[in-house]
């Protein structure tokens, strides 16, 4: 059994970290409310960009036709894949991390049992180490985000601009980017949508505005400048998602983490006065015998 002096620095040690987990839970609602502005705000935006883009690629003979953009029409084959996983940089946040890598390799392994050939490319570092014991070798780039304390347009214009030019020099046929939807302070949906090259949905034609639409320049030369457009808004999408999945995933943790700490506190606590007052009594026994002894 622990002695009392044992016990009591335990207990000390406890609430310190109770202390800062309680403060890291603060600091993450304060952030979350601000991350899930940002957003939900980008959603409208990226999803009306996908639609715009689907509509423009749907009156090019079906996105495949004579003169359309690589980024749309793809290579024209389906053997390596590139698996864009969006991560963090840092730890205490639950299980957000890892079910993104989770999903990420679940694709990858499937992948495989079609034959093809899978590739990872990271934005952040947390996936990094269970990724490369899975694929060794097949982490071909990494995206550095420490230096940024918010995501930023420019980090998705950069990324965006890598992977399309990868994506020009033949090293994969497609691309689909893993990260976390926000949902709620307890509820983060990991996700994959493919972003090269474009997914032009069956009923692109059906969803598109019924009516007659003159373009000028051509569909042609407005999709060459909205595709890499598109690429790099969804890759900013995923990053605010992302943030925002972190922060509520954070607090949950913290929370929980004060609360066993709180927990831990109480067990321990009973346990030294029980043991405090095991001391007492023996004490008491010994003073009374020696009493009786004289």
């Amino acid at each position: 059994m622990a002695s009392l002096k044992e016990l009591k620095i335990r207990i000390g040690s406890v609430k310190s970290t109770q202390k800062i987990t309680k403060a890291k839970q603060m600091v993450a609602a304060a952030k979350l409310r601000k991350a899930q502005a940002a957003a939900e705000a980008a959603r409208p935006y990226s999803s009306r960009l996908e639609a715009v883009v689907a509509s423009l690629a749907s009156k090019i003979a079906g996105g495949t036709g004579e003169g359309a953009s690589p980024l749309l029409a793809g290579t024209g084959k389906d053997e390596v894949h590139l698996l864009v996983v969006a991560n963090s940089d840092r730890g205490l946040a639950g299980a957000f991390n890892a079910n993104i890598v989770k999903a990420a390799l679940a694709k990858a392994r499937a992948l495989e049992l079609d034959g093809k050939k899978v590739q990872f490319y990271l934005i952040g570092r947390k996936g990094r180490p269970v990724i490369n014991r899975a694929y060794p070798g097949k982490i071909v780039a990494q995206f550095d985000t420490t230096g940024a304390k918010q995501p930023g347009y420019d980090q998705a214009q950069a990324i965006g601009q890598e992977l399309s030019k990868m994506f020009l020099d033949g090293k994969f046929d497609i691309a689909h980017l893993f990260y976390s939807r926000f949902k709620s302070a307890l509820a983060q949906i990991p996700t994959e949508q493919q972003i090269i090259p474009v997914k032009i949905p069956a009923d692109a034609d059906r969803n598109a505005i019924p009516a007659t639409v003159e373009y000028e320049p051509s569909e042609e030369a407005i999709l060459d400048d909205l595709l890499p457009r598109n690429i790099s808004i969804q890759l900013f999408k995923a990053l605010l998602e992302n943030n925002a999945s972190e922060q509520g995933a954070s607090m949950t943790a913290m929370d929980n983490a004060t609360r066993n700490a709180g927990d831990l506190i109480n067990k321990l606590t009973i346990q030294y006065n029980r043991s405090r007052q095991a001391a007492i009594t023996t004490e008491l026994v010994e003073i009374i015998s020696g009493a009786e002894a004289l």
